[in-house]
């Protein structure tokens, strides 16, 4: 047998020739997974077309899909040898991507290391001020003024022709506006409105903004209060962190809590969780995380999976009042609004106060109104004395 197959590699020989090194070095790169579910997804952008050298690690595409935009990097350097794949096409996941030449020399003029740039930046700077004397020796004469014009009056066009835009609704946006539908058409929604004072969390947040943010690196901010009051009213209350699942009802002992996200995309909502074991600090860190991967794209859909309640706030869009629709499948969502210093009665006087109102949206197939009233009315009773998410009462 061993025999034999000595023979057969000579006969290839003989009439192939030896097989040349770069025979191999073309590999073809499929669509990588890009979350759990997500199957397919629509190139966004091509940052890279054939016949570029690409290094590894570099951004080659943009890929949409209906939760995230995820970047497709290289995991080899080389040259692009074929896209299979335009802007705008459908991509499945394992499916052909593109093709590179890995054996390919990297050109000349390709781009360099941050760190060539850095050194080409500084021989261009030093060239630009070897040349700044010479240049303030020879001064030019000056130029001639121009001879002045006369105003002319604008010329008006009567015109009735209107026109409209029509444009594909991006794959992220279809997702959340099916979503949104879908909430409205399953769940029996109902909002009830509660307002609350916010002196004192105004207070307590400006006596301690130095200290906090000197021990944790990190400014004290509205949002980690209204987690804390959520977290403790759902565990207080735990019909609110449940979820109807057919014809059952699922109690969950973890509270993670999705956080709305305006992003340049769409709105999105990542999870904060286990937020029972989250202090002041760790809410506030792992929000400014969320909002500055929201702000780059890079909110991954492992980002968003899960959630059990749901804290949006429109009153950073100086909205004062609304009415939020369910993140489905949760059963309750609580919408923060605009502060406003209003006049309220304090002890049988007018006064001035910020006020906030609070909108609680929930399924009134899980929840009667008496659930529902209680939750919103303890959370902003918590809001309005913060000693009573400290002390837990």
């Amino acid at each position: 047998m061993r025999q034999f197959a000595i023979s057969l590699f000579k006969v290839s020989q003989r009439q192939f020739g030896q097989l040349p090194k770069f025979y191999f070095s073309k590999k073809v790169v499929n669509v990588p997974t890009m979350g759990d579910s997500i199957t397919e997804g629509d190139v966004k952008e091509l940052q890279k077309k054939v016949g570029d050298y690409v290094n590894q690690d570099d951004v080659i595409a943009l890929i949409e899909t209906d939760k995230v935009t995820i970047d497709i990097r290289c995991a080899d350097s080389g040259v692009i040898t074929q896209m299979f794949a335009a802007d705008g096409a459908k991509v499945e996941v394992g499916k052909p991507f593109y093709e590179i030449d890995t054996s390919a020399a990297k050109p000349a003029g390709a781009a360099g290391t941050p760190e060539t740039k850095k050194e080409e930046k500084k021989d261009v700077k030093q060239e630009q001020k070897q040349e700044a004397p010479a240049a303030q020796k020879s001064t030019p004469a000056p130029a001639a003024k121009p001879a002045e014009k006369k105003p002319v009056a604008p010329t008006i066009t009567n015109t009735t022709q209107r026109t409209e835009k029509r444009e594909p609704m991006s794959r992220m946006r279809q997702r959340i506006a099916q979503r949104l539908k879908d909430a409205q058409n399953t769940y029996a929604l109902l909002t009830t409105f509660q307002e609350c004072d916010m002196s004192a969390v105004m207070e307590a947040r400006e006596a301690m903004q130095k200290d906090f943010q000197k021990k944790h690196n990190v400014k004290l901010g509205f949002s980690s209060f209204f987690v804390k009051a959520a977290v403790k009213q759902l565990q207080e209350q735990p019909i609110v962190n449940a979820v109807i699942d057919g014809t059952d009802i699922v109690y969950r002992n973890y509270i993670d809590i999705s956080m709305a996200v305006a992003t340049p995309t769409g709105l999105m909502v990542p999870v904060l969780r286990n937020c029972e074991r989250l202090s002041f600090a760790d809410i506030e860190k792992t929000l400014i995380d969320l909002a500055e991967k929201g702000r780059q794209g890079k909110i991954s859909a492992d980002d968003m999976v899960g959630g059990t309640f749901t804290i949006s706030n429109g009153g950073v869009f100086g909205s004062l009042m609304g009415t939020p629709i369910i993140n489905a499948p949760q059963s309750a969502i609580l919408g923060m609004h605009a502060i406003v210093n209003r006049p309220v009665v304090r002890n049988d006087q007018i006064v001035a106060r910020p006020m906030m109102y609070l909108a609680l949206t929930y399924d009134h197939r899980i929840l009667d109104g008496k659930d529902a009233a209680t939750f919103l009315k303890k959370l902003a009773t918590s809001i309005e004395d913060p000693r009573r998410i400290l002390l837990d009462v």
